[in-house]
């Protein structure tokens, strides 16, 4: 019996880029699907989340995600340029890279290869190993080691972005119904666990309820 969840994941956030490669071993290795729902960030979608944070907030998880990474094996470095642009302290300008990103991984999702695409395109902008991940063919190649051909993709988004942004809307809105506001946010069951560190949590559930390996695994 195959098993599925929902996968609630931002293109800005450390966290899911750290988590991803699990899960894609995980579908690779196990009976097991992920419907993978793009988000837009905190950052974007509800600015005044960070308007209030404590000082502290900001150095504790860039040394949290840096012992993340080199605990999991995994290169890091912050993106360069953010795919959340801020002026003047504010998020609440034009951001000419995160809506299509997030758009691109819808894209990639109908076309069943979202998950594919979330860990070859996050690891562009999150790796540190390219310079100026929105420039040049960088994406094109993430998309087309994902299984996908980047002019198609990046036409349908272009052609129709009032569509790709009204699906993520229903992805944030049933992001929140299933628990959460967060990401990675996966939901199994209608049980929702929220961060990379609930990975080990959601596979001991699955095992519950059956989870195989694959044959050929």
């Amino acid at each position: 019996m195959t098993l599925s969840y929902d996968l609630y994941w931002s293109f800005r956030s450390p966290y899911s880029y750290l988590v991803t490669p699990r899960l894609v071993e995980l579908e690779a290795e196990h009976d097991v699907t992920c419907n993978v729902r793009p988000v837009y960030p905190l950052a974007v979608r509800t600015p005044e989340f960070f308007d209030s944070r404590d000082p502290l907030w900001g150095p504790y998880l860039m040394r949290d995600v840096h012992r993340e990474a080199a605990f999991l094996g995994l290169p890091f470095r912050w993106p360069r340029p953010d795919p959340v642009q801020q002026a003047n302290g504010s998020y609440r300008i034009s951001q000419p890279y995160i809506h299509r990103l997030t758009h691109l991984g819808v894209a990639a999702a109908e076309r069943g290869r979202g998950l594919a695409f979330l860990r070859e395109a996050s690891h562009a902008i999150w790796s540190g190993e390219v310079e100026g991940w929105h420039q040049g063919d960088h994406l094109a190649r993430a998309a087309e080691r994902a299984g996908l051909d980047f002019a198609e993709l990046a036409a349908a988004v272009d052609a129709d972005p009032g569509r790709f942004a009204a699906i993520v809307e229903e992805n944030q809105v049933a992001q929140r119904a299933a628990g959460h506001w967060g990401v990675p946010m996966m939901v199994f069951g209608a049980e929702p666990f929220f961060g990379q560190d609930r990975f080990d949590q959601m596979v001991w559930r699955m095992r519950e309820q059956g989870l195989e390996r694959r044959a050929a695994a």
